[in-house]
């Protein structure tokens, strides 16, 4: 029985971007095989996605009436990093619904044009007490629109 045909992505580049965030790897990311490991990277790229909701957003991730609540991920690897590396996180917003929203993300060292890694993962905003799937604020929508491919 031969194996499924599967296309290796192409690495996205730095330019491709409107945002960035500074990420310093931990040594607690790093495997026994002396590099991050790949479940790290979905923390960096939650990190980077919240860290716009909130500076940019106005997301209050600890009071406020919606919460973003993850329904889908995916992450490529091009090339491996590990602590003490300083990275930076980018993103981008792939589309933008009435409830949800569908995020690009890259890691990249500094200065270096192609990403070490790469995913998406799809927000879904919901009321923080019901649970039930709530239209983006204007103000977060926003934001979003600002990072939106074209």
């Amino acid at each position: 029985m031969s194996e499924p045909f599967v296309t290796k992505p192409v690495a996205y580049q730095r330019k491709d971007f409107g945002w960035f965030s500074p990420l310093t790897t931990r040594w607690a990311d790093n495997d026994i095989y002396g590099h991050v490991n790949n479940v790290m990277y979905y923390s960096y790229f939650d990190s980077t996605a919240n860290r716009y909701l909130i500076e940019q957003g106005g997301l209050d991730i600890h009071d406020g009436p919606i919460i973003g609540l993850v329904v889908d991920s995916g992450c490529s690897y091009f090339a491996p990093v590990a602590f003490p590396d300083q990275l930076e996180g980018a993103l981008r917003v792939a589309h933008l619904g009435r409830s949800s929203v569908r995020y690009e993300l890259a890691i990249f060292r500094p200065n270096e044009q192609h990403a070490v890694a790469q995913g998406h993962f799809v927000h879904v905003f919901v009321d923080r007490q019901t649970r039930q799937s709530v239209a983006i604020p204007d103000q977060l929508r926003d934001a979003l629109a600002k990072l939106l491919m074209e």
